[in-house]
This record gives C-alpha cells, sequence and structure tokens, in this order.
C-alpha cells in the first residue's frame, strides 16, 4: 500500500443556509470520496450522504492488496452505479427528495495504482513536479461546448449554464461508468480533491501555489478552503488534500 497522509475540511460558506457537500476518507487510508450534493433543502445533503454511505460498503468488497485494474474498475463502478440507483429511488419514494442528486469524485489506493474518477464536476486535481493538473473532466454543459470547441475555457467561467451538469448520481446517466485514471503514485505527489465551492472562488494558480507550501496536508486544506470562501465563493466549500508519502 502507497503511505498517504490527508487533510480535510468542509464547511457551509458565507452564502448557504446548509452544507450539501460531504466527503470520506477511509479510516485505512485506502479510498477517498468528495460529493456535492443538489436539489435544495435537505435533498442534496440526503443525496450526498446516501452517496457516502453505500461507495464504502461497495469498495470494501476490493482486495486493496492484489485487484487486477479491471476487478478495481469494476468495482468502483458497481458501487457508483448502485449510490446512483438507490439516490434515484428514493426521490421516486419521497416527494421531499424529488430530483435530489449529487456529484462524486474518488481516489483510491489499490495494488500500487492510484483510482481516480468521478460523476459531475467535483474534481480531482494533482501537483508533481511543480505541474499542476485537473485529472478528472467534468459533465458539464460548459465542459461539452468546450470540449466541441464552441467555447473557450475563458467565456466558460462566467457562463450562464457553468453550474448546470448532464451527468451526476440521481440522473439515469449517473450510473454508466466512471472512467477511472489510472496513476501510478509518487513520493512527493500532492492531491487535492474538491467540490465546485472551491473552484467558484479560488483559480487553478492560487490552488496550486497553497498545495505547494508547507507539509501539514490539514493546514493546506483549510488554506484552500479560506482561499475560495475570501474569492467569493457562494456555494459550500469542501476540499481534501491527500500527500504520497516515502
Amino acid at each position: 500500500m502507497t503511505k498517504l497522509r490527508t487533510g480535510l475540511v468542509s464547511i457551509t460558506g458565507r452564502f448557504r443556509d446548509n452544507n450539501e457537500d460531504n466527503a470520506y476518507v477511509d479510516p485505512q487510508n485506502r479510498f477517498f470520496l468528495v460529493a456535492d450534493g443538489m436539489g435544495g433543502q435537505s435533498a442534496g445533503e440526503r443525496a450526498s450522504a446516501l452517496a457516502m454511505e453505500i461507495v464504502p460498503q461497495k469498495l470494501n468488497s476490493i482486495d486493496f492488496a492484489k485487484a487486477s485494474p479491471e476487478q478495481a474498475v469494476r468495482v468502483i463502478d458497481e458501487a457508483v452505479a448502485q449510490a446512483n440507483f438507490e439516490i434515484m429511488a428514493l426521490g421516486e419514494l419521497d416527494s421531499r427528495f424529488k430530483n435530489m442528486g449529487t456529484t462524486i469524485t474518488f481516489l483510491a489506493d489499490i495494488a500500487g495504482s492510484l483510482f481516480i474518477g468521478g460523476v459531475g464536476d467535483s474534481r480531482v486535481y494533482l501537483l508533481r513536479g511543480g505541474k499542476f493538473e485537473q485529472l478528472t473532466t467534468d459533465h458539464s454543459l460548459v465542459q461539452a461546448l468546450i470540449d466541441a470547441g464552441t467555447l473557450t475555457p475563458e467565456e466558460a467561467a462566467n457562463h450562464r449554464y457553468r453550474n448546470v451538469l448532464y451527468r451526476y448520481l440521481g440522473a439515469k446517466e449517473g450510473g454508466s461508468g466512471t472512467t477511472p485514471k489510472q496513476v501510478q503514485p509518487r513520493v512527493g505527489d500532492r492531491y487535492v480533491l474538491v467540490t465546485d465551492g472551491v473552484t467558484g472562488g479560488c483559480s487553478d494558480e492560487l490552488m496550486a501555489s497553497i498545495l505547494a507550501d508547507g507539509n501539514d496536508p490539514q493546514a493546506i486544506a483549510e488554506d484552500i478552503v479560506r482561499a475560495a470562501e475570501d474569492g467569493g465563493s457562494k456555494d459550500n466549500i469542501t476540499a481534501l488534500v491527500v500527500f504520497v508519502e516515502g
């Protein structure tokens, strides 16, 4: 197993009444999850909490020491599909939770590789050797327009549909695979899992500089969240920092 050290902060922020974000740190530091619920009132909170309950239960069936990449991806996808199904089912059964949903993003340490992916627009970034890179792809309308070449990233930053998702847990397409990236960890790697409350108030450049500074992942998570809040984020704000150590 890779030696990992983590820090986590999740706050309601200055503009919301409740925190619909959720995060999960495996007690054995084998996997890490971040979710951003949607649906208003208590519905988004319920959706993200359900994802953080169901996905860990299913992931615990992986042999983290020996699973093949194919087995790892299959179990991750089954876990996310199960959460998607249960969120949709509860939305149908209980009118308070109609149309609720959540994003999910993950980092899992399986047989010496890190598997990274998600559904929605919560993100995973990697800082390695001074290079800061987004490892996940947003399932948002503006990202689809960027990919199609009809919108520039600069235009997307303030586009009126920038928060509209075409895939998330709680939607029919939510359970159709997470396409994880397989990354070989290196000592000194620094990962951060964030909800869009971070990216809505903290630029990639600022996040990278905070992530590079200091050796305490908890303090770095606190600094990232504070920077997003001070930068005008209008959402709940969650950052989960993961260091790869020797």
